[in-house]
């Protein structure tokens, strides 16, 4: 496999949850993911793994959108605030690069359901 990779390409593992890259660029990025049954924790709301996956892939689209097409940063840190559940419908994801530096970028994001603050993060960023 190519180092290369096209800014705003999904892989496999998102394809698997089904997020849905809407808008890629300039250090920002915006993905929807629409609640499935697969999704859902005991409790029937959509897991926290799976928000968490949102939010790292958005948060990561944005960082890698700065770079030059290819992988150009992997995850070193998140901090999530979980606000609200989820039951149904589906939520978007906004993340956005606020540094970006030589070395590292510190990225946050929030994901929205319709006008409700669904959850809340920041990441730090390695560049590679």
């Amino acid at each position: 496999m190519s180092g290369k990779q096209e800014v705003g390409a999904s892989s496999a593992f998102s394809r698997l949850l089904g997020l849905e890259i809407l808008q890629v660029g300039g250090g920002e990025a915006r993905i929807r993911l629409a609640l499935t049954d697969d999704l859902r924790n005991l409790h029937g709301k959509l897991h926290g793994g799976a928000l968490f996956s949102l939010i790292d892939t958005a948060m990561g689209q944005a960082s890698h959108s700065l770079g030059d097409g290819g992988p150009s940063s992997v995850t070193l840190e998140c901090k999530i605030n979980y606000i609200r559940p989820v039951s149904d419908g589906s939520v978007l994801c906004h993340a956005k690069v606020l540094h970006a530096g030589r070395r590292t970028q510190v990225v946050e994001a929030e994901v929205w359901q319709d006008d409700k603050l669904v959850a809340k993060a920041q990441g730090t960023f390695a560049c590679v």
